[in-house]
């Protein structure tokens, strides 16, 4: 999906840095064109900057978008979910991140989650990157606490793992 939505833009790096900070974020486009997160408007100026734009790129891209009835369908639908990721180390909680082989498998979720859940460890938010939206997935663990290194082991020996890194 990530490569058809860029390649309705793929005449304009900007519109597609556009694009990519919109899903990254989370940002959906309202009705009237602006860039929302909830009820909130985020300043296309703002946008620009960021990203290294003028700010007229953030206003056509987002006119692409409510013309295209299969793009205004996913940017007025997405949403941000909050991530504990950046608050792991105020709140002692451990971030763990899985690399796999191939993101496409089936079960990785289950198998790392139920690793840990047969540790009696105590899973407080699982973020998984979507591989039709980002080249290089990752699943991130956020636990209590720290983890013992049996379990770490156990996780980066499980068959699809290419690499874990721990926060």
């Amino acid at each position: 999906m990530f490569d058809e939505i860029m390649e309705k833009f793929e005449g304009s790096p900007s519109q597609q840095a556009v694009i990519r900070l919109l899903l990254e974020r989370g940002f959906s486009v309202n009705d009237d064109g602006r860039v929302v997160s909830g009820g909130i408007e985020i300043p296309n100026t703002g946008i620009a900057r960021e990203i290294g734009v003028d700010r007229r790129v953030v206003d056509s891209t987002t006119d692409v978008i409510l013309e295209d009835p299969e793009l205004r369908r996913i940017f007025q639908n997405i949403s941000q979910v909050p991530s504990l990721m950046d608050l792991a180390p105020v709140l002692d909680l451990t971030v763990l991140s899985v690399a796999v082989q191939n993101a496409e498998q089936e079960g990785i979720v289950a198998e790392v989650t139920g690793t840990l859940a047969d540790n009696g460890i105590s899973i407080r938010q699982t973020i998984s990157e979507d591989p039709e939206f980002t080249d290089e997935p990752k699943l991130y663990l956020i636990t209590d606490g720290d983890l013992p290194g049996e379990v770490i082991t156990e996780i980066r020996d499980l068959p699809f793992v290419r690499k874990i890194e721990l926060q």
